[in-house]
C-alpha cells in the first residue's frame, strides 16, 4: 500500500464541460485528473467524479483536505508544512 501524496497548493486548470474524475491520491501522471494510479498503488483513495457544466478556470485541491472537493477552499493555508 502506498500513502497518498499531498501538494502544498491547488492546481489551476482551464476546465472544459464534461464528466471528470479528479485525483485524490496525488500519484496521477495526469494531475489534477485521475489516471487510475490509486488502484495500481493501492492507496485506498478513490477519485472525485463529477460533471463540469461551465467552462473556465478552476482550482483543484491538492492538500486533499478541502471541504468542497475537488475544488480548493483554501484549507492548505491553515495546514502545517507536510499537511
Amino acid at each position: 500500500m502506498t500513502a497518498p501524496k499531498h501538494g502544498a497548493g491547488p492546481i489551476a486548470i482551464d476546465e472544459t464541460p464534461g464528466k471528470k474524475s479528479y485525483c485524490t491520491c496525488g500519484w496521477s501522471a495526469k494531475l489534477p485528473h485521475c489516471d487510475g494510479s490509486h488502484n495500481r498503488l493501492a492507496t485506498g483513495c478513490k477519485p472525485v467524479k463529477l460533471e463540469v457544466t461551465e467552462p473556465g478556470r478552476k482550482w483543484v485541491c491538492q492538500c486533499h483536505q478541502s471541504r468542497t472537493p475537488p475544488w480548493c477552499d483554501g484549507t492548505h493555508k491553515t495546514l502545517s508544512p507536510g499537511g
